[in-house]
């Protein structure tokens, strides 16, 4: 498979960026409250995205996907998805891998994502991948923590 690309402002691939993540967090209707800000995401929103943050896609067609936004202390990893016909190729830990490039390249020591309570499965692979609970959060109006973030010293 090809190396990542990282995707600018209007780039017709965005259309397929959106898709994927779609399709990837469907699975959570249902199971996670509040529903995901996945169905809020547009094409535009992602174009923002590119402009201010780094969106990457991986693979023609799109197989992975990921969001990359320097805090000041870490690199933000969202909307990591992969193709449902591609899990187990090692997608996800190839993004993981390129968002530890971006952050040593950016001077940034740790990767930061959330993902949510209800998710056990997900904990576990990023657990795998090296990535270890530093805290919860709770969405607006609610009264108990709704995300777990996670964080991972870049190598």
């Amino acid at each position: 498979m090809t190396v990542p690309d990282r995707l600018r402002p209007g780039d017709p691939r965005l259309h397929a960026v959106l898709r994927l993540i779609q399709d990837s967090f469907a699975f959570m209707d249902g199971r996670i409250d509040p529903p995901s800000s996945m169905h809020r995401l547009t094409p535009e929103a992602l174009s923002q995205q590119a402009e201010t943050a780094e969106v990457w896609a991986l693979g023609d067609p799109v197989a992975a996907c990921v969001v990359l936004t320097p805090k000041p202390d870490c690199l933000y990893l969202g909307k990591l998805a992969v193709d449902a016909r591609q899990r187990g190729a090692g997608l996800a830990r190839r993004m993981v891998d390129l968002a530890a490039e971006r952050a040593r390249a950016l001077d940034l020591p740790e990767l930061e994502l959330q993902v949510r309570v209800e998710l056990a499965e997900n904990h576990a692979a990023f657990a795998r991948m090296g990535f270890v609970k530093t805290g919860e959060t709770a969405h607006p109006g609610y009264d108990r923590p709704t995300s777990i973030t996670m964080r991972r010293p870049v190598d």
